[in-house]
């Protein structure tokens, strides 16, 4: 397997994608490209830069990919202005296999079911890698937006897949408003669209979730009333008035998503020392107009479900990012394989302008790659998608690393 990445920042879309298409080539020594995976600013033209690549890469490479806020690669890091970028692959013996499914804003699950269903079944499948639209209606002055749920599709999926095979992905957004989303499926652009491509064959998936969330404080809550991806009461109280409570003042209500504040269940033991690992979050999308809820980014929550208030963490966050880009490069090395190249899948409200701080987490990735001489495309996203605790699931407010290696 051969990989190469470009990266642009113009406002010409068509410009970009052919420009980024070149440079993949050249950098990665390609001859004959077999698929693609690429990446625009959600206001750019996606049809343009789809056709910019296209216009490079020929009629017969499958492009998946679309909308995302920022990029990294070796050398590049941005989420602002006119972000894109792309990595070709010629896969030199991988077995791969393209697919997409429309209508993902009817039915997660049952879009899901479909999807998968359309992937030949063989029996070196190692890893789904799988991109969705995040957005299901944009949201406006007075409502949050509504999103496209992760786990029932993810549910829908692994109904029709066999069990072993890890999913990891992410769910698309191309601006911090939310806006509608677009997605290249194969051979189109479309939206509301679910993608991904199953690779087999003689290579090995590794993978690494950066986390950066730490507890409030050790009290746990009961989810004792919610709908949906909308909570409405903790240990029968209005969870907004605890919410006005930890910040002391009601400013956080115009946030979206809300800054600083997440939900998170701990999946290990309850009194011992806080894991990282242990811990699956929700970011709170923002609170309902009339102060009666909140709603998360997900609605897999359920009621009787025990949470804690978590703070997001930056030191944490690049503390995590540094020791797991380095220790699944040195793991890689270690088990005898060489790394070909990595796609880091960053949640948006990592990016450092985000949160107000001065170090980008994700140049500790960078530095990891670098260090390898390893090709690598990041973007950042609404959702990340990746197996923890023995399941694939969507995830908020974390890094999933994920490293092709060969022998």
């Amino acid at each position: 397997m051969k990989a190469g990445t470009g990266y642009c920042n113009e406002k010409d879309s068509f410009y970009s994608g052919e420009k980024i298409a070149r440079q993949a080539i050249d950098e990665g020594c390609l001859s004959r490209p077999d698929f693609a995976l690429a990446f625009c600013h959600g206001q750019m033209d996606h049809n343009e830069f789809y056709n910019g690549l296209r216009k490079v890469l020929g009629m017969d490479v499958q492009i998946i990919g679309g909308s995302a806020i920022g990029i990294i690669t070796n050398n590049y890091l941005s989420y602002e202005g006119y972000p894109s970028g792309a990595v070709v692959v010629e896969s030199n013996g991988i077995g791969y296999h393209i697919a997409s499914e429309s209508g993902l804003d009817k039915d997660e699950k049952e879009a899901g079911k479909r999807f998968a269903a359309k992937f030949p079944k063989i029996a070196q499948e190692k890893l789904l890698f799988m991109l969705y639209d995040a957005v299901k209606n944009p949201g406006n002055g007075n409502a949050p937006p509504i999103l496209n749920a992760s786990s029932p599709l993810i549910e829908g999926i692994e109904e029709v897949l066999p069990s072993h095979i890890p999913i990891i992905g992410a769910g698309l957004m191309g601006d911090y408003d939310m806006n509608s989303t677009n997605q290249f499926c194969g051979f189109h652009v479309g939206t509301q669209n679910i993608a991904g491509i199953m690779l087999s064959g003689d290579f090995e998936p590794y993978y690494r979730i950066m986390h950066g969330c730490t507890p409030l404080d050790g009290m746990y809550h009961r989810i004792t009333k919610k709908e949906g991806s909308i909570i409405y009461e903790l240990d029968n109280k209005p969870i907004v008035k605890m919410i006005d409570d930890i910040y002391g003042n009601q400013n956080w209500r115009t946030q979206k998503p809300v800054s600083l504040l997440t939900i998170g269940t701990n999946h290990g033991e309850r009194f011992k020392e806080p894991e990282e690992s242990d811990y699956v979050n929700r970011l709170i999308i923002g609170a309902l107009p009339d102060g009666e809820g909140v709603c998360l980014f997900e609605p897999d929550f359920e009621e009787g479900t025990e949470v804690q208030f978590m703070l997001r963490d930056s030191e944490a966050m690049i503390d995590s990012a540094k020791k797991n880009s380095g220790q699944l490069m040195e793991q890689i090395i270690k088990d005898g394989k060489k790394p070909l190249l990595g796609i880091y899948i960053d949640c948006a409200g990592r990016a450092a302008n985000y949160l107000n701080i001065s170090t980008e987490e994700a140049h500790e990735v960078q530095k990891a790659f670098n260090q390898y001489k390893t090709p690598l495309l990041g973007f950042y996203s609404g959702v990340e998608i990746a197996p923890l605790l023995q399941k694939s699931r969507g995830l908020d407010w974390t890094g999933v690393l994920l490293v092709l290696a060969g022998n």
